[in-house]
């Protein structure tokens, strides 16, 4: 325990010393790259990398390290951390503090312990070794809706979707009662609060995801790809589709749609 403790003390401090840097940079004047996939990137972004980089590097040599803006550290053992320091930089870029900033640490492939920090609003969402999800240091739950047709649905955008993907989000669409898009990473931590019932999402890679495993599995809800299947964080990148849910009811349901 005291090992999952310091672990999950680190993560924090990595999210501190982002959102020291984000935060001056949020409604300002920025100049606006694009990656050779065409999504935005900021100076914001690779500096808030960059520290956090930093930190592990002094802390914990020993660790590989796996980033959205610059290349894999490799690693000399199990531990892996798994870093996106402005998700949702569309938003950022825009003014509008529904990003953040998701940090993993993975223990032979599997996320153990995730902070999502939104480091305007001053919100934390923690997952960790010991099996509470916390929401500012206060533990949180999923809800225990256990039906489709009151249930709410959110995507970041549907020109992520394949034609085939795109129908089966249309079928889940229909079944349920409310469908929102545009919220990034804000929706899977109220899914963690019990605010949000199902989220899915397609063609993302691991450091959009591997953050949220550790909080939604803690906090009751389930998050795994469209076949039901453990989301993999082994170097693939890519990620095809995930759907996180409520609870493990809810989750059965919503993928017996999916899949038609």
């Amino acid at each position: 325990m005291a090992q999952a403790a310091h672990y999950l003390a680190l993560a924090e401090r990595l999210a501190d010393a982002a959102g020291a840097i984000i935060r001056p940079y949020f409604r300002a004047d920025l100049d606006i790259e694009r990656k050779a996939d065409e999504s935005p990137v900021t100076i914001a972004d690779r500096q808030a990398e960059q520290a956090m980089r930093a930190i592990i590097e002094a802390e914990c040599p020993d660790h590989g390290i796996r980033g959205e803006e610059y290349p894999d550290k490799a690693g000399a053992g199990e531990w892996h951390w798994i870093l996106d320091p402005i998700d949702g930089t569309k938003l950022f870029i825009t003014g509008i503090p529904l990003f953040g900033t998701l940090i993993a640490l993975s223990k032979n492939g599997k996320p153990v312990i995730g902070v999502v920090d939104q480091p305007i609003s001053g919100e934390r969402w923690a997952g960790g070794m010991d099996g509470m999800a916390t929401f500012n240091g206060a533990a949180v739950r999923t809800n225990d809706r256990d039906g489709l047709a009151g249930a709410n649905l959110f995507t970041t955008s549907l020109n992520e979707y394949h034609p085939d993907q795109a129908q089966a989000f249309a079928r889940l669409s229909a079944a349920t009662a409310l469908t929102r898009q545009g919220t990034d990473c804000y929706a899977f931590a109220m899914l963690a609060m019990g605010f949000v019932d199902i989220v899915t999402e397609t063609n993302l890679h691991e450091w959009d995801l591997a953050a949220h495993v550790p909080i939604i599995e803690n906090a009751g809800g389930r998050i795994t790809d469209w076949q039901g299947k453990p989301l993999r964080f082994d170097g693939q990148i890519k990620i095809e589709t995930v759907i996180a849910c409520a609870n493990p009811t809810l989750h059965a349901q919503a993928l017996a749609v999916l899949q038609g």
